[in-house]
């Protein structure tokens, strides 16, 4: 298996015919915590969007968890989202069902089958997130807090090569959003690569790690100045 889990070379990220940034190069390892950052418009959520194959990369070359972006057919684009867990600001948890089915809704459309792997996955997937006495709730039950923490074990349930994650504390309030941060660099500590877009500067002096910004159509790696 490669070093690399993901690679962009002379890229250029589009929304439709509008280029949003120009000449990313970009290379991720395993086991990698990123941060991007950027004003909104900056390109954040062009550049993840492209990353999962919800824009298509047209310019440039770009390889992720040994998919070739610039080649993808729109048959391999679910096999392509199985590799990678995808977390998003706004939950997209399933609001008629409860937390177990949501999980075994995932579980059944991407193939798996055996009743009780199923059930097993969902508990050991929930409980990495602290949620496995949550099971039957609704969403509508749950704080917003606890809804991104589910939706993060639903990215986990396909033991995904690399996690997404887009503006994942966008909805929260700065002390939840540092406690679904802890989630999540608990699950990179674990082995597991992140990228995360986020405008919330405060988690990134909390929780530094490598950050690339976007800004004036470019993306590069910024030093952080740690508070002394």
């Amino acid at each position: 298996m490669s070093q690399s889990v993901l690679s962009l070379k002379n890229v250029t990220i589009y929304q439709e015919a509008k280029s949003i940034l120009t000449e990313v190069n970009l290379e991720v390892n395993h086991g990698e915590f990123l941060y991007i950052i950027g004003k909104t418009g900056s390109g954040k959520s062009s550049l993840m969007k492209t990353l999962y194959a919800d824009l298509p990369l047209t310019e440039g070359e770009g390889n992720i968890v040994d998919f070739d972006l610039s080649a993808l057919k729109e048959d391999d684009i679910p096999f392509l989202r199985r590799k990678i867990g995808i977390v998003f600001q706004d939950f997209k948890l399933l609001p008629d069902r409860t937390v177990n089915d949501n999980m075994l809704f995932v579980l059944k459309a991407t193939g798996w089958t055996d009743n009780a792997e199923m059930q097993n996955k969902i508990e050991e997937v929930l409980n990495k997130v602290g949620m496995k006495d949550f099971g039957k709730k609704m969403p509508h039950q749950l704080s917003g807090g606890e809804q991104q923490r589910v939706a993060i074990a639903r990215a986990l349930l396909n033991d995904p090569e690399l996690i997404l994650a887009d503006e994942p504390t966008g909805n929260l309030d700065p002390q939840t959003s540092a406690e679904v941060l802890e989630v999540l660099k608990k699950i990179n500590a674990n082995g597991k690569t992140i990228i995360m877009a986020t405008h919330d500067y405060a988690l990134l002096m909390k929780f530094p790690s490598k950050t690339l910004k976007c800004e004036d159509s470019k993306i590069f790696e910024v030093i952080q100045q740690r508070n002394a």
